[in-house]
């Protein structure tokens, strides 16, 4: 699997549903999910996939649509819903008996448009099914890992319950940071007075928040990018020739706006979402961008908004969970990974006619 197939599913599935938008189960499965998805994950019908598997539920006996088998064992389930139909709690919830009674690790819900993942946890005698992923169709691409941890290949390595078991220590991490960041930052603020003075514990304890605040934003970026990195290295036998040289290589994230080849401007951060933001502030107090892509919430996609005068998206509540606040009181959205935040600055800056490139360690 790889970007291109992804993106290949996406595109076809947002074609079919465009032309249909009121399908019903039997007609998404036939249209989208069969073969296609199961194709992108690398099950066949019939060699490891079984239709309409029989499992005991609530007391009686449901066909689950397709049952991912591994020999001979069901080692995953995919229940299907139509585009005519949003899935609920109740859908969670039937997806999950169906996962205990049987024993499957692993489970996805989808009605063609949304697709949720799920995993079956043991600890001891208390054995649950949690929820890892909630993913709309065009956000799959950015989520590729997840995808991944549900092929025939990750499932048999071994290599899925890794993925996920690193996708649940960063949320463990990010509970833990946020019942505990009065706490924690009383002991950084601490350990700073002690070692330098009392008359920097005020200012210390505000940026210890500040900073905490900010790393449990970014594990919400990287739980939503599956904890995946997009890291470079070197050939080990590649090496500076002097130290000028080394003085020329670009660190931090850094973004150019040109126009017509000449650059405009130049942005540096640690951060990602920060170095983007002062490149978006730049488009608005100096190339108007606001006007330009007025009005406001600006959504260059389906549903989810860009850049809006609140931290808020119209049709998710949960989009700008990640957002940084812009010169005049607007709000940029950056949930996303790292190519989705160059997608973003590449799409604004095309707004003002202009051109962007990325360097350091992008």
């Amino acid at each position: 699997m790889d970007e291109e197939s992804v993106r290949g599913y996406i595109e076809h599935s947002q074609e079919i549903i465009r032309d249909s938008p009121q399908m019903d189960e039997a007609n998404t499965k036939a249209a989208i999910l069969q073969p296609e998805f199961l194709d992108l994950l690398n099950w066949k019908i019939p060699q490891n996939t079984q239709l309409e598997y029989s499992v005991e539920a609530f007391g009686q006996t449901y066909k689950v649509d397709y049952a991912l088998i591994l020999e001979g064992t069901p080692v995953a389930f995919i229940e299907a819903k139509g585009v005519d139909t949003s899935l609920t709690e109740r859908h969670d919830e039937q997806l999950s008996s169906y996962m205990t009674n049987k024993n499957v690790s692993y489970g996805i819900l989808t009605n063609g448009e949304r697709y949720r993942f799920f995993q079956r946890q043991v600890d001891g005698a208390n054995v649950s099914v949690q929820q890892v992923a909630d993913i709309q169709l065009e956000d799959l691409v950015d989520r590729i890992a997840i995808l991944r941890a549900y092929t025939v290949d990750s499932i048999q390595s071994g290599e899925s319950a890794r993925i996920l078991g690193r996708i649940n220590e960063l949320r463990q991490s990010r509970k833990t940071l946020e019942s505990e960041k009065d706490n924690l930052a009383s002991e950084i603020t601490n350990l700073l007075t002690e070692s330098v003075s009392d008359v920097i514990s005020s200012p210390v304890e505000s940026q210890a928040k500040e900073m905490i605040d900010r790393v449990i934003t970014d594990i919400e970026m990287e739980i939503d990018t599956d904890g995946s990195s997009s890291t470079v290295e070197a050939p080990s036998n590649t090496q500076p020739e002097s130290t000028e040289e080394l003085s020329d290589i670009e660190s931090g994230y850094i973004v150019r706006i040109h126009d017509a080849g000449n650059t405009l401007a130049e942005f540096e951060d640690e951060i990602q979402s920060d170095v983007i933001a002062d490149a978006v502030d730049y488009l608005i107090e100096n190339e108007n961008l606001i006007s330009k892509i007025e009005p406001l919430p600006y959504i260059p996609g389906r549903e989810k908004a860009i850049i809006n005068n609140e931290p808020a998206s119209p049709h998710d509540e949960k989009a700008m969970r990640a957002y940084r606040e812009l010169a005049g009181g607007y709000y940029l959205d950056t949930h996303a990974n790292q190519d989705g935040k160059k997608r973003t600055m590449s799409t604004l800056t095309e707004e003002c006619d202009l051109e962007v490139s990325f360097s350091g360690e992008w």
